[in-house]
């Protein structure tokens, strides 16, 4: 017991510090979500079904629009690439810093760390002067013979899959190599000693192993881009809109809450079913086999 002298020399205890219990423990909490979250969401409601007119025409004009419809699948579709080519190339990555010296492992993660730091704007702009058509790429394309014209790789589906893949990359890398540095090298040793091969150890040992990282990563890049407006507004265009410049086109341009809270509701309702699904099938799995 800790205890302490007074003004006349007496030892006294210290008066113990009483914590709070129960509910009281959680209130702040609470009220901190129900601030910044569930109040906010609740207004965005109110204004989808009631402006402009009470109901839920937004939602019907939402789905019925073949014009928005393509705006949400042209959403899904490059979330989707953007998801898979960021693990193809998140993964490989994320191994080799498991097994690197830890200097190097430190300039990697440094670079890493410096990408996402730069600002975001800064870095699509730099893309755009990348993938035009006197850009970089198509020259050193042309210039080793590849093709004979530039290819079009802005203003479009691929200038975005490009420029967002390149963005989230470290948002997969990351929690791929905390999930990967804490498997047990022991295991694809023993793998190894019972006659597997490398494709064997890499598919049946490795990969289930690592499958809560890649569904954390991938949860994480594919929410992220659902939700992306600079780089698709910058690389894409009008004519391959995706959501968030939706969203920000009905409140900022038509100044039109009601559509836009609803197709903000929508895509609130999507990212929380994608996270549901996740903690059901990932989120009890033991990471690294420990």
């Amino acid at each position: 017991m800790s205890t302490y002298s007074d003004a006349s020399g007496v030892i006294a205890p210290l008066p113990k510090i009483r914590r709070p219990t129960g509910f009281s423990g959680v209130v702040p909490a609470f009220a901190f979500v129900g601030i910044f979250f569930v109040v906010p969401v609740a207004i965005l409601l109110l204004r989808s079904v009631l402006e402009p007119v009470p109901g839920l025409g937004n939602y019907a004009q939402l789905i019925g629009s073949s014009t928005y419809l393509k705006i949400f699948a042209n959403s899904f579709i490059v979330s989707g690439l953007v998801t898979v080519i960021s693990l193809a190339v998140g993964f490989p990555v994320a191994w080799a810093l498991a097994i690197m010296p830890g200097r190097l492992t430190s300039v990697i993660f440094a670079i890493l760390l410096l990408s996402m730091w730069t600002n975001l704007l800064a870095r699509t702009y730099a893309w755009m002067v990348l993938l035009q058509r006197t850009g970089l790429i198509n020259k050193m394309l042309m210039g080793m013979g590849l093709i004979d014209q530039p290819l079009a790789l802005v203003n479009n589906l691929t200038g975005v899959t490009i420029g967002m893949t390149y963005i989230m990359l470290p948002f997969i890398i990351l929690p791929l190599y905390g999930v990967i540095k804490k498997i047990d090298p022991s295991i694809l040793q023993a793998a190894a000693l019972c006659g597997a091969n490398r494709w064997q150890c890499l598919t049946r040992v490795l990969l289930p192993l690592a499958t809560p990282g890649m569904a954390a990563g991938a949860l994480m890049v594919f929410v992220m881009s659902l939700g992306y407006f600079v780089t698709p507004s910058l690389l894409g265009g009008t004519a391959n809109m995706m959501l968030a410049e939706l969203i920000a086109q009905f409140v900022q341009s038509l100044v039109n809450w009601g559509m836009g809270g609803a197709a903000a509701l929508v895509l609130l309702v999507v990212t929380l079913s994608l996270y549901a699904v996740q903690l059901r099938f990932f989120g009890n799995q033991n990471p690294g086999g420990r």
